[in-house]
């Protein structure tokens, strides 16, 4: 009788001592703070540049994009809002004089657009591929000064007709803050588990192309089977996405097409690239210390001088993502920590 008791005592010991470890907060890397969350809201994407920030808000059913101030942010600004019913705005895109790059649905497809900092004028990105529908512009960026605009498609017509329903409706909030998981069949819709991310994994769809958009020659270059890019400070290269084999990494170009180089190699997913004000850093978002799971993404940067790579954010039991560069020492990011009662809110980490 006396074993009995001490079996089941050792058993709720040991029980009771996964669940601790299960529960456990991990000590932050760098110190973190909420910088606006809204229990009203969903907001995702921040993106920084000049003296503004720009990020994405879901309310309800409605889909906008805020702009105000990187230094003072707040939840009001300049809101740009549907103005037509079904409309919906999403990929707020910050510039350093003050225009708004961002998608919207409003022309029957998705269609990519920047709001002038001046007046009330609306510029479309790329023209006359975006009005017509031939594009399903996704993850919109643009170089600090505007020149450059990129964003990426698919090219699979079946997943054009998805991505087009999935724009003004997203299928699960999750997914909202995870764009990255669109062009991936085994993600691309919420489940209870997914298989992980890495070298080996099959997926049915057919990777996107990358869109590259210069507004002083109109020049649009496409680059295959590539996502998620994003233009360095000075204008000449460019950072991206693309699927190997299953697995996500980092890779970057000249934006003239030359010296292509492979920057990651973790057999997990490493995306949503950021550069840094000087260039020289890259931040982004990886579970590479997750074995791969898709909702266990944290923060990570890059120097592309030494090429060492150094983990930033580290929370247990949330997801962060979308990263920006407030300024050299401070990264923005959003993230499912608990701030204000929505799913997602926009954090800060110091690296200092």
């Amino acid at each position: 009788m006396r074993l009995l008791t001490y079996l089941i005592g050792l058993m709720a010991w040991m029980v009771s001592a996964q669940a601790a470890e299960f529960g456990r907060e991990e000590a932050p890397l760098f110190p973190v703070r909420p910088v606006l969350a809204d229990k009203h809201a969903d907001l995702v994407y921040p993106s920084v540049a000049g003296e503004f920030l720009v990020y994405s808000r879901k309310q309800y059913h409605e889909y906008s994009v805020v702009r105000t101030s990187k230094r003072a942010p707040s939840l009001s600004g300049e809101v740009l809002r549907p103005h037509y019913i079904g409309e919906a705005i999403r990929f707020g895109t910050a510039t350093a004089n003050g225009d708004i790059g961002y998608v919207s649905s409003r022309l029957g497809p998705i269609s990519a657009w920047m709001k002038q900092a001046k007046g009330d004028g609306h510029v479309a990105i790329a023209n006359m591929l975006t009005f017509r529908g031939a594009l399903a512009p996704h993850h919109l960026h643009a170089s600090p000064d505007g020149r450059f605009w990129v964003f990426d498609s698919t090219m699979e017509k079946n997943r054009y007709n998805q991505l087009l329903n999935e724009f003004s409706k997203v299928p699960h909030i999750e997914l909202f803050g995870q764009d990255w998981r669109i062009y991936n069949s085994n993600l691309y819709h919420w489940k209870v588990g997914y298989a992980a991310t890495k070298t080996g994994q099959t997926q049915k769809f057919k990777q996107p192309a990358l869109f590259l958009f210069d507004r002083r020659s109109s020049q649009l270059t496409m680059i295959p089977d590539a996502f998620d890019g994003a233009v360095s400070p000075d204008g000449k290269r460019i950072v991206f996405v693309r699927e190997t084999n299953g697995n996500y990494d980092l890779w970057m170009q000249d934006v003239d097409g030359s010296d292509l180089i492979q920057l990651t190699h973790s057999p997990y997913a490493d995306v949503e690239p950021a550069w840094s004000p000087d260039g020289r850093r890259l931040a982004f978002v990886s579970n590479r210390d997750r074995k791969g799971d898709p909702r266990g993404m944290s923060i990570y940067v890059l120097d592309l001088g030494s090429h060492a790579i150094q983990r930033v954010t580290n929370s247990r039991h949330a997801i962060d993502g979308g990263p920006t560069w407030k300024d050299a020492h401070t990264i923005l990011f959003h993230s499912t920590r608990p701030a204000g009662g929505a799913t997602w809110s926009i954090w800060q980490v110091s690296l200092r």
